[in-house]
């Protein structure tokens, strides 16, 4: 029987609706990676069961010839750690320990696409309370995310954007209920939009953030080449990111996006770039993009005076901006020649004066 479609907003509200569970009990910051993670457990659980529902109608009962096909897809789901079995046995003890089983089964069925995602997060922890309310939380949340309202199989949504949209729409959420700018986690579809197609990335391109957040700029640039060369997926992403819980995300965000060609680092790009070719020195791309925290404090100017790769030659950033330590970083690891960039950050940018005023003479005199 063919399911009813569902739209962004039944998404949105459903999930939305699921961060009761924590209010009033956990912090916002904890919270968020939990409703993150279960969303892309249970998208990736729906999947699977519309392909294991579709190859048991078109194999009948050769059960051998369902589970060859089911080992070929793209991810991979090990028995007993569907989002379903979680489900199951919400109401038994262990909730936790029973989703961070799953998770990290998961992680290792699937290889170098999800490797160390889930280290950073973990549900049987003490922050959701003692073992009898933590389970009664996990049972709550398992329950929100069983509804129907939240089927999330390709045969209801049609398209992994939606989820990536319900990404972007929890994020900013969360971002404005704990007072931060939701840039922190991930640049705004207009403005990620118009930077893809102002640095017309091209088929074959290495295209790099260096504060690469969830990874949404990234996949821009990639859907701008698609977009252009017939759907070619003939580039590479390369991103850092230095919080832990984003950089999970990012790499969930990939997954499920089928942006198999890319590598995601975990560090603080200006203390410890870790995007290197094989002599040690900084990778150079073909295109180079970001958003990175605006004004920086303690971004790394006690140590920027001896910096090995030499990307302070032009002058040191002040103690307490750190934007033209991370402008600095994008323009030494563009292409000679052929580079192209395009960076988000405050205006006064433009117009500070002192050692960002020499920086900035230093750039309009090399141009």
């Amino acid at each position: 029987m063919p399911h009813s479609p569902i739209n962004q907003q039944d998404i949105n509200n459903t999930v939305w609706k699921a961060c009761d569970t924590f209010r009033g009990t956990v912090d916002p910051s904890i919270y968020k990676d939990f409703i993150l993670t279960m969303l892309f457990l249970k998208y990736i659980s729906d999947v699977h069961q519309d392909k294991l529902d579709e190859l048991t109608t078109q194999f009948g009962g050769n059960q051998a010839m369902v589970d060859a096909m089911l080992a070929s897809q793209s991810f991979k789901i090990p028995a007993g750690a569907t989002f379903w079995n979680l489900y199951e046995n919400r109401y038994e003890a262990g909730n936790g320990s029973r989703i961070d089983q799953a998770l990290h089964a998961i992680e290792e069925a699937n290889g170098t696409k999800l490797k160390n995602v889930f280290q950073d997060i973990s549900f049987n922890t003490d922050k959701l309370g003692d073992e009898k309310q933590k389970n009664d939380i996990l049972r709550h949340l398992l329950e929100d995310f069983g509804k129907e309202t939240l089927n999330l199989r390709p045969s209801r949504v049609g398209s992994l954007d939606v989820i990536g949209n319900a990404y972007e729409y929890l994020i900013k959420h969360f971002a404005a209920g704990s007072g931060k700018s939701a840039g922190e986690f991930y640049t705004p579809p207009e403005v990620s939009d118009l930077l893809a197609i102002l640095l017309e990335p091209e088929e074959g391109d290495q295209i790099c953030d260096p504060a690469c957040g969830s990874g949404s700029l990234l996949m821009k640039c990639g859907k701008q080449v698609q977009k252009n060369y017939n759907g070619s997926k003939k580039y590479a992403l390369f991103g850092q990111e230095a919080i832990g819980s984003t950089w999970s995300l990012s790499k969930m965000n990939m997954f499920l996006h089928g942006e198999d060609n890319h590598r995601i680092e975990w560090g603080d790009t200006i203390r410890n770039p870790k995007l290197q070719d094989a002599t040690g020195g900084l990778m150079h791309f073909d295109v180079v993009t970001a958003n990175p925290p605006f004004s920086l404090d303690k971004w790394g100017h006690d140590d920027a005076e001896h910096d090995p790769f030499g990307r302070f030659r032009r002058g040191i950033p002040p103690k307490t901006k750190g934007d033209y330590a991370f402008i600095s970083h994008m323009i030494e690891t563009l292409k000679p020649q052929t580079g192209r960039m395009g960076v988000v950050v405050p205006h006064g940018v433009l117009f500070r004066a002192s050692s960002e005023g020499k920086i900035r003479k230093q750039l309009i005199d090399e141009k």
